[in-house]
C-alpha cells in the first residue's frame, strides 16, 4: 500500500518535546472519526504500542501511527505543527477535505 502521508519537521520537532515528556509513549495516533461540524474530525493520542494494522509515519526520530481505516481519508496529507497568534497546534493539510470548519479539527470530503 502505497498511501502517502508526510510529516513536518515542525510537526516531528514538537511530537519529539511531546514524547521526551510522557513516560511510555513512543507515538501520536491520529485518526479520522465520524462527528464535527463538517462530517469527519481528526482525533490525536499517544500510544505505547503499534498495532498491526498501522501506517508508521517517521520523521527525525518522531513516529506517527495512522489505523487501516483513517487511511484512506489521509491519503496526500501533509500532518503540521503550527504555532501561530492564535494557538498553536498540529494542522493536517488534507488534499482531500472539500470543506473544513473554522477551528479547522473537522472536514468533509
Amino acid at each position: 500500500m502505497s498511501l502517502s502521508v508526510t510529516l513536518s519537521a515542525s510537526a516531528a520537532k514538537q511530537i519529539n518535546t511531546i514524547m521526551a515528556a510522557q513516560a511510555g509513549a513512543q507515538f501520536l495516533r491520529i485518526g479520522v472519526v465520524g462527528g464535527g461540524c463538517s462530517g469527519f474530525s481528526y482525533t490525536f493520542d499517544l500510544a505505547d504500542e503499534k498495532a498491526g494494522d498501522d501506517l508508521v509515519i517517521e520523521r527525525d526520530g518522531a513516529s506517527v501511527l495512522i489505523d487501516e481505516a483513517s487511511l484512506p481519508f489521509l491519503e496526500g496529507s501533509e500532518i503540521d505543527y503550527v504555532d501561530e497568534l492564535i494557538g498553536a497546534a498540529f494542522k493536517i493539510n488534507n488534499p482531500n477535505a472539500t470543506a473544513a470548519c473554522g477551528c479547522g479539527t473537522s472536514f468533509s470530503v
